[in-house]
């Protein structure tokens, strides 16, 4: 299988051109799955809620979705490939920090955000999804976005529930994500594809964010498979088998899942 990730510079609030660039980087690549960043179609640096609702669109239903995630399945079947991509949705009077999977058939896969970052608190509604698994053929993927990283239950959870690939849209500012993301890999014998953004805002006064690019592939022995530059649009696109993902033996005696003693474990 084909996965890859896409590392994009959007353009605050120019959600046509944003989506139309990131569409056309994809339309260089030969890939199964490809991960595009953290809300790659608006930008991330939200002034306030009425700001957000104004480029927020609706991911539900086929008649009721937004020009985004139409535009996404699109091009998912003229590309023949899976698209995971994060940006911001409404629902009713509530905005999400979201991510979805599509393909060629519409929309495989849908979550928000569970653990928001700093300003976010202000802007965005905690997610109130569980974390699942969706199946692409034979392969089994699971939805995180960014800051969920700091928080390993995420992944424990999705590698309990099958996941061979963790998808992860991110526009990360912090510099720890990067060295953390092998170590999620490893302890739950996971691929993982983080896809972040680069440039800078800066559309409130004294609050600057740089952010970071390092997109990343990182396979199930923690190794990282192929990281991106920090400071310039980029891609990459591997050929992995996700049957390694199955493998949860760190030894021939120690199995990463079934040796977990949650009898000693607290909540």
């Amino acid at each position: 299988m084909k996965i890859g990730f896409l590392q994009t510079r959007p353009v605050f609030g120019e959600t046509g051109k944003n989506v139309e660039g990131a569409i056309k980087g994809l339309s260089r690549l030969e890939a199964d799955l490809m991960v595009l960043p953290e809300l790659f179609n608006s930008g991330y640096q939200f002034r306030d809620k009425a700001e957000a609702r104004g480029l927020a669109e609706e991911i539900g239903e086929d008649i009721d979705r937004g020009p985004t995630v139409k535009r996404l399945i699109e091009a998912a079947g003229d590309l023949n490939m899976f698209i995971a991509a994060g940006l911001p949705e409404r629902d009713g009077k509530k905005i999400y920090n979201s991510a979805v999977l599509v393909g060629p058939n519409g929309v495989s896969g849908h979550y928000r955000k569970a653990h928001l970052f700093a300003g976010e608190k202000k802007i965005f509604n905690k997610g109130d999804m569980p974390f699942t698994v969706q199946k692409i053929g034979k392969v089994r993927v699971g939805l995180m976005i960014c800051f969920d990283w700091l928080f390993p239950e995420v992944t424990r959870t999705l590698a309990l529930k099958g996941a061979d690939i963790i998808l992860h849209p991110s526009n990360l500012v912090l510099p720890n994500c990067p060295d953390s993301m092998p170590v999620r890999s490893l302890e739950n014998r996971v691929f993982a594809v983080t896809a972040n953004r680069v440039g800078t805002e800066e559309r409130i006064a004294g609050e600057s964010l740089t952010f970071i690019g390092k997109s990343q592939i990182t396979g199930p022995t923690g190794r990282i498979l192929h990281r991106a530059p920090r400071g310039r649009a980029a891609s990459c696109v591997l050929e992995i088998d996700p049957r390694a993902a199955r493998d949860k033996h760190i030894t021939p005696a120690n199995h990463v899942l079934k040796d977990r003693r949650t009898d000693l474990y607290e909540n």
